[in-house]
Order: structure tokens, then C-alpha cells, then sequence
């Protein structure tokens, strides 16, 4: 009953009253972006936040909505459960779904992920933004496994509506690199793996265009001369994250709708009837036919004996 309780709870549609936290210049741009979508007839936006834990999920998603909407704690662990926060504003409702990480133990949480899916039952997905840091300085095969699961889970079709986050962004890149190239290398590195797990073609992840996006959740952040949030390169980080979420929406690809089928799969009974009627024409004209062509051939060439043709009143002069 608790968890129920929990779960209502966390799916209410509040107003947006975060928004106003926004210094006046984030909360401008903010308010243009989502009145094109309104624009375009997209009143609701739901954003899926996955990836491993430890990466800033849940500080990110407390960035977007701008107040502290989701428990973040550096001593405890993540919510065993995804966690939906709904706000409202100007009839635009915002849905920013939090999950917990991908991984237990040094392996994919196949236990985490199913309780994703189920929470996601009936729900659509406008824009999956899947987090990892920057100042992680290697990638290997657990993010490959990572993101396979994903795809696995959501289909390819997830990475059209993909935007990737990388967190922990106001950093001093290592090995003397200036901070772009920094930026370039990990990126470069990190779409790699999202190709292979989710066995994208390159030409597919340019086609798709999967945008890559840094974010510094600290309040330690760099701010400019309107008080907004910056990275190193001098970007407001937070307009410049609902931007690209707002062009991903925009792309003319479809949102995920994730339904029953999508969540255990195709029917291995349906998929074996549709097999009937071919494993049934196989064998006729494959077996049965064949089998009838040789017994044919057989009494064709098989000689009569003579107590047949005898019987047959045939064997004229023999006996």
C-alpha cells in the first residue's frame, strides 16, 4: 500500500513552480522553447533519464525541473523504483522520469530494467536522455552491455528520440588537451559504444543524429553576467539542454509508446501459428510429393508376376 501510495503520489501534476527559480534570462528561453512545441501541437513531454548509477540521473532531472524534486544524497544509494515528476505551466505538462542505475555488481540490472518497463506500461517516451559523466576517462564493454540492454528493452528506434548527457562538466581536462577537444575525444569514444550496443550503422547514428550534451548539476557552477548557469565554453547549459530536447521532439521521428507487446515481446504462439501453413506447404510439395512420386514410379516399373496376369486372365499360353 506504501509503494502504491508512493508511486500515486509521485505521478501528481503540480504546477510548474521550479520555472521561476530560473534566473529571468534561463526562464525567457525556457518559456520560448516549449511554447514552439506548443506551437506544434505537443502539449505534454515526457523524458526518460537512464544510465548507470552514480552519474547525476537524479541531479539532473532536479536541474530541468529546477527545484529539488527528487532525494539526492552522496551516502545513499538510488531509489529501487523510476520515480515520475509532473509539472504544469500554461497548459504544458512536463513528465521527467527518474530511474535507478543500470547496474548491480559490475553486471546490467536485468531486475531494474523490468521494473522500468512495467512502470512504463502505457506510457509514451518523447526523448530518452541516457547520463554518463565526463570526467570518466575510459568506456568498456559493461556500457556496451549497458546500452544493449536498452535497445533491447525499447527497440533502435529509442536512439532517434536519444539525447546523450554528460555530467560532471565543469572539469579541467587531463594530459594538457584544451577543453574542447576534451569534450571531442570523450564523445567521439562514448557514441562508439552507443553504435555497437545498440547495433547502429554509422551512416543510421548520423542519419538520427544522436546530440551529445554537457551539463554541471553542481551549485559550485560558473555563472555569466544574467546569473545563468555555464559550462567552461561559456554555453547557459540548462537552455541549451531543453533546446536539444526540443529539436529531438521535433525530428519528425515517433515518441516510444511502451505497451504490453513492447514489454514481453512477441507471442511465441501467434509467431508459431503464422509458421503453420508454410511448414504445412513445405512438406507437401517437399515430402508428400516426392513420396508419391517415387511409389508411382515404382508401380510402373514393377513387372508383373506370373500368377497375377494369370489371375488377371492375361498370361495366355504360360500355363
Amino acid at each position: 500500500m506504501m509503494l502504491f501510495r508512493e508511486s500515486m503520489a509521485s505521478q501528481l501534476i503540480r504546477e510548474w513552480t521550479g520555472i521561476q527559480q530560473f534566473p529571468p534570462a534561463t526562464q525567457t528561453k525556457l518559456i520560448e522553447l516549449l511554447g514552439k512545441l506548443k506551437q506544434e501541437n505537443v502539449s505534454t513531454l515526457t523524458i526518460l533519464v537512464m544510465g548507470k548509477g552514480g552519474v547525476g540521473k537524479s541531479s539532473t532531472v532536479n536541474s530541468i525541473i529546477g527545484e529539488r524534486a527528487v532525494v539526492v544524497s552522496a551516502f545513499q544509494s538510488e531509489g529501487p523504483r523510476p520515480v515520475m515528476v509532473s509539472r504544469s505551466r500554461a497548459g504544458f505538462t512536463l513528465n521527467v522520469i527518474d530511474t535507478p542505475g543500470l547496474v548491480e555488481g559490475g553486471y546490467v540490472n536485468d531486475q531494474a530494467l523490468e521494473i522500468i518497463k512495467r512502470f512504463l506500461l502505457n506510457k509514451t517516451i518523447d526523448v530518452l536522455l541516457y547520463v554518463e559523466r565526463l570526467d570518466a576517462y575510459r568506456v568498456d564493454n559493461l556500457d556496451k552491455q549497458v546500452i544493449k540492454a536498452i535497445t533491447d528493452s525499447f527497440g533502435k528506434e529509442i536512439w532517434q528520440r536519444g539525447v546523450v548527457v554528460l555530467t560532471h562538466a565543469q572539469l579541467s581536462p587531463p594530459d594538457g588537451l584544451n577543453y574542447e577537444d576534451f569534450f571531442s575525444k570523450r564523445s567521439e569514444a562514448l557514441m562508439r559504444v552507443v553504435r555497437s550496443g545498440a547495433r547502429l550503422r554509422k551512416q543510421d547514428s548520423q542519419d538520427s543524429g544522436i546530440p551529445v550534451v554537457l551539463v554541471e548539476n553542481s551549485g559550485r557552477c560558473n555563472k555569466n553576467e544574467s546569473d545563468e548557469k555555464i559550462l567552461p565554453n561559456g554555453t547557459a547549459w540548462i537552455p541549451n539542454l531543453v533546446k536539444t530536447i526540443t529539436d529531438v521532439v521535433s525530428n519528425g521521428s515517433k515518441g516510444i509508446l511502451v505497451d504490453k507487446k513492447l514489454i514481453e515481446g512477441p507471442n511465441p504462439n501467434e509467431r508459431g501459428k503464422l509458421l503453420i501453413p508454410l511448414i504445412l506447404a513445405f512438406q507437401y510439395y517437399f515430402v508428400v510429393k516426392p513420396i508419391q512420386r517415387s511409389i508411382k514410379n515404382d508401380m510402373t516399373k514393377e513387372s508383373k508376376a506370373p500368377w497375377e496376369l494369370r489371375d488377371m486372365g492375361l498370361a495366355k499360353g504360360k500355363f
